[in-house]
């Protein structure tokens, strides 16, 4: 069975009070970068994986998609997603990623934001990307960085009197299941290499376009949260293009 935190009431609460729930893409640290790679969505059908609130997917159509379809496993995610970003070009669909179903060449651009280190077989998910984008279609996402999900805690080793000391790296090669630690509460996680990520695209007919290791825009280090974010990298932003 897939992990569904995200319609824990207390696991909701506490996601809805951080700063990318709040503030939408502006609050969200590799908005910045992540916007520069973004294809055009002119007339394009655009499907977004693991959409959360929707702020993705209304960013799509205010830049002229004429279709969005914003999946989630979770129910609450959804029903903020129609509250915060409706319109009547998007629709929302509550199921998970790995069991969607599509014609082949359904889809212009598909997206997805930080929802991909959730799935535990990756490598079906993009061949099945692959088959519903059509030739020339772009894939882009954000997952977290592999140095961030290798050792599983999440956490920074600290000294004596509570300070920061370092963040561990460990069983990197080792692939596969992580109990993490997200907003206090125990979440399924999946750790994969760089390697598996970029080759599993190469291997369903992508070409890779960029690859950024997004750091903590400048306006944003002030943040208590972010001040040690330059010490490590957390994110991982990659878009291919079908070919």
């Amino acid at each position: 069975m897939k992990e569904n935190k995200y319609d824990n009431e207390q696991f909701f609460v506490k996601y809805s009070q951080m700063e990318r729930s709040k503030k939408g893409l502006s609050g969200a640290g590799e908005w910045s970068e992540l916007q520069k790679i973004l294809p055009d969505f002119q007339s394009k059908n655009v499907l977004d994986l693991g959409c959360g609130y929707g702020w993705h997917c209304k960013y799509a159509v205010e830049n002229g998609a004429d279709f969005v379809l914003g999946t989630d496993i979770s129910y609450k995610m959804l029903e903020a997603a129609k509250q915060k970003n409706n319109d009547q070009r998007i629709q929302y669909q509550c199921i998970a990623m790995e069991d969607l179903e599509f014609k082949s060449e359904s889809f212009d651009i598909i997206l997805s934001s930080l929802a991909f280190h959730y799935v535990k077989d990756f490598k079906t998910l993009v061949k099945n990307i692959a088959l519903w984008l059509k030739k020339d279609g772009e894939l882009v996402f954000s997952a977290e960085h592999p140095v961030f999900t290798s050792c599983g805690t999440q956490d920074w080793y600290y000294d004596e009197n509570g300070s920061i000391l370092h963040f561990p790296i460990d069983n990197y090669y080792y692939e596969g299941e992580r109990e993490a630690v997200f907003l206090g509460e125990k979440v399924i996680k999946y750790h994969r290499t760089l390697t598996t990520y970029l080759n599993t695209l190469l291997q369903n007919g992508f070409t890779i376009q960029h690859i950024i290791e997004p750091q903590p825009p400048q306006e944003m280090l002030n943040l208590p949260e972010m001040k040690d974010e330059m010490r490590r990298p957390m994110m991982l932003i990659v878009s291919a293009k079908k070919v």
